[in-house]
């Protein structure tokens, strides 16, 4: 029997909600018209959110993940060719046998056809390569390695989010705009955090910036204090974090203690997300810069989307659930508009079409599977600039997608290579 953390916060009408959706799944029906004979394998469109129910990165993905895929397919009708969408989840407890295992079975036995979340990204990896050793679909919304659209790229992966790329280019370009041009990097030693380390130190390079040390701290970790005084003892400018969830919350928390900021270093997160702003306070994390790709203030469409997910959840959305909430709505048009849901039929689909709704403006999905959208610089609020509990951030900067993200010639990606071939 798996265990599953619930946040005290949840309404019981929405912890009956979310109890249908377990292992077995929530089937959702409506009145939505098949346009054509449908060409649905196995009678059902389903989705699999693989995700982190229990550890460092359960606020940011998680239950949040799971209602976000239920309200998309709800929105969308309940069916798509006349066939029920239905969402199922599990915790792949940030182990990617785990998650590779939990893949295997929902692929082969249980027939899901889109594989959704997929934190972190050890465990995004793993899952792609069995999506395309099965010919099913994988889009990723946690996992943040810019290497899914690079070297690992494949015909049946998207990720929708963010990758370490952008939140690399984002967020170091600006600091060294600023000044902050001497770095330490207290990095996460795991795909994600490594990764994010790389696309940083190149980024100083381009930037005229540079990196002092790059620090490597296990998985997990709860005691930063040796860490943070190696990083202190570099006397950079910037001390940044190239981590997420607990561990980022845990580093700042005790640089504080440290009193890094006082002898006169910057604080720098490198992901940071509402969930993890609202668990720190604005007492904490005021005037920590960080890039995003959603906030829930932004315009009324937004506001529309977190009132009715906070209504679920009593959080604001993050922009891991919004990716998840987007890429389901994409995913149905795509397959809507073919009438089938062939992995490669419905991926070039997805591809032609513009994605347009409360997450993206006019994003595109390219070849590598990165889904292109803008970025937003933020910077938390100081407590008496905040009216109310999730009003945390100022935004400095929107950064067009064509900026934010790594262009397509630079990824090594090998489908790129391959369309570059054949149109010669």
């Amino acid at each position: 029997m798996k265990v599953f953390r619930i946040r005290p916060a949840l309404t019981r009408a929405a912890l009956r909600r979310l109890a249908l959706v377990g292992g077995l799944g929530l089937a959702l029906t409506g009145a939505a018209r098949a346009q054509s004979p449908a060409q649905i394998s196995d009678d059902v469109v389903k989705f699999g959110v693989l995700t982190d129910m229990s550890s460092l990165y359960a606020d940011a993905t998680g239950r949040g993940s799971v209602v976000a895929a239920q309200m998309a397919a709800r929105d969308f009708g309940g069916s798509v060719l006349g066939k029920t969408i239905e969402v199922v989840y599990a915790d792949n407890q940030n182990k990617a046998d785990i998650g590779s295992a939990i893949a295997r079975r929902w692929y082969d036995v249980e027939k899901v056809d889109v594989i959704l979340d997929a934190p972190p990204s050890s465990v995004a990896l793993a899952v792609q390569q069995i999506a395309k050793e099965k010919n099913r679909m994988l889009i990723v919304s946690g996992g943040g390695t810019s290497d899914i659209t690079g070297k690992a790229c494949t015909e049946t992966t998207a990720q929708w989010n963010y990758d370490t790329y952008a939140l690399a280019h984002v967020s170091t370009a600006a600091a060294v705009k600023r000044g902050l041009s001497t770095w330490s990097i207290i990095t996460a030693d795991y795909a994600f955090g490594q990764a994010l380390e790389r696309d940083a130190a190149d980024e100083l390079k381009r930037s005229g910036g540079k990196l002092i040390q790059a620090i490597r701290a296990p998985f997990g970790t709860s005691d930063f204090s040796s860490f943070l005084l190696q990083a202190q003892a570099t006397h950079s400018k910037v001390i940044a974090f190239a981590n997420a969830g607990g561990d980022m919350m845990n580093a700042v928390k005790q640089a504080h203690e440290f009193g890094i900021t006082e002898g006169g270093q910057s604080l720098v997160t490198l992901l940071m997300n509402i969930a993890d702003v609202h668990a720190l306070g604005l007492k904490m994390a005021q005037g920590l810069i960080t890039t995003e790709g959603f906030y829930w203030d932004r315009d009324d469409e937004t506001r529309a989307f977190s009132k009715r997910f906070y209504a679920e959840m009593r959080m604001m959305p993050t922009m891991h659930h919004a990716g998840v909430y987007s890429a389901v709505l994409h995913y149905l048009k795509a397959v809507k508009a073919l009438g089938t849901d062939e992995p490669k039929a419905v991926m070039a689909r997805m591809r032609e079409m513009p994605v347009n709704d409360m997450y993206a403006r006019n994003g595109k999905l390219r070849i590598d599977g990165r889904m292109v959208h803008d970025m937003y610089l933020m910077q938390v609020k100081k407590p008496e600039e905040s009216t109310g509990e999730w009003d945390v951030y100022n935004q400095l900067a929107t950064v067009p997608g064509d900026e934010a993200f790594r262009p397509l010639d630079q990824g090594d990606c090998p489908l790129v290579k391959a369309a570059e071939q054949t149109s010669r």
